[in-house]
């Protein structure tokens, strides 16, 4: 057992000898475009099944709804209303229209007029939107709960599932405080789906019943390839390398738009004193993390064991004691 709060470097955490720098993502929100190119690139190279039988939820253009054990990328689609907007101006920030992508003109073509691709000024609604992943936490809940050794740290930093170890009991699932673990069944609590490719079926699904989640494309890090999701995004909104360039990218990049007045933008999962030691995959975001449905303050479980452990030893040596003073005090 490694540590469990506070700054560490987990491959040293996790005795690996001489391991090359920790890995990471950074995941820039100001210049994504909702093409969910990563997300098909992600199913893609992993061979994920599709989660559940697919329905129009009528969230804007996310019908995928969040992360899950066959989506290890998930791109959200984020509407605000003049009242959202109203809330947040009230508290002084800036806010940040990204408007919709527009195909500018070609040049070279005389008697055309120009297309205006400024983002409007549009009060009453905007756009946010955001790929979000597994974390890959500094001090990983999943990894420290999980009674079978199914999960491991790489020597690249990043927490990988074995799927043929993993005994699907679910306990990394509530030791994520991200939500973002899951068991594979075929989308529902019960899986009850008839296999099939119609409506109402679900094609057959690999390593039913075990826990999933985004490896950071593991097997491609091995070969020294960049994550499927990062070498498809076509903004590079999605950034893979070393830890610490990201995190210091990534700061730049903030100081970049609050200098150019877009004060609301913020770093989350670079502060390695938080909840979790920090994470390695880090996002820029251009709102509060709980309308990203990301927590504030994030805190994995197993951070307060030691505490725990030592209430409990002094709790027992007190009910020793106080068993030694009633049975001296009968004896008399």
């Amino acid at each position: 057992m490694g540590q469990l709060s506070g700054p560490t470097d987990p491959t040293a955490d996790a005795h690996w000898f001489a391991p090359p720098p920790r890995k990471g993502f950074f995941t820039d929100t100001s210049i994504c475009i909702g093409c969910k190119a990563c997300e098909v690139a992600c199913k893609e190279w992993n061979r994920n099944p599709r989660d559940g039988d697919l329905e129009l939820t009528g969230m804007s253009y996310d019908n995928t709804v969040s992360l899950g054990a066959s989506t290890w990328r998930h791109v959200a689609f984020i509407e605000q209303d003049a009242e959202r907007i109203a809330q947040a101006r009230a508290s002084g920030r800036a806010l940040v229209d990204l408007g919709m992508p527009t195909v500018r003109p070609a040049t070279g073509q005389p008697g055309r007029p120009p297309v205006d691709t400024t983002p409007p000024d549009t009060p009453e609604f905007r756009w946010l939107m955001a790929s979000d992943v597994c974390k890959h936490c500094t001090h990983a809940g999943c990894l420290d709960v999980c009674p079978t050794g199914a999960l491991f740290r790489t020597e690249f930093g990043t927490v990988v599932i074995q799927d043929d170890v993993c005994n699907g009991c679910g306990t990394c699932v509530a030791g994520c405080p991200f939500g973002v673990v899951e068991r594979r069944a075929d989308g529902t609590a019960a899986p009850t789906y008839r296999s099939g490719e119609r409506k109402g079926e679900q094609p057959e699904v690999p390593r039913r019943g075990v826990a999933q989640k985004c490896t950071l494309c593991y097997d491609r890090l091995l070969n020294e390839e960049t994550p499927a999701c990062a070498k498809t995004c076509p903004t590079t909104s999605i950034k893979f390398g070393d830890h610490d360039d990201l995190v210091a990218d990534a700061r730049a990049r903030v100081a970049e738009l609050h200098a150019q007045g877009m004060t609301e933008a913020r770093l989350y999962g670079a502060n390695e004193l938080d909840g979790v030691g920090g994470t390695g995959a880090m996002f820029l975001l251009l709102d509060e993390p709980e309308v990203y449905g990301l927590p504030p303050d994030p805190r994995v479980c197993t951070a307060d064991l030691p505490t725990m452990y030592k209430r409990a030893g002094m709790a027992a040596l007190g009910m020793l004691a106080a068993a030694a003073v009633s049975f001296l005090g009968a004896r008399r």
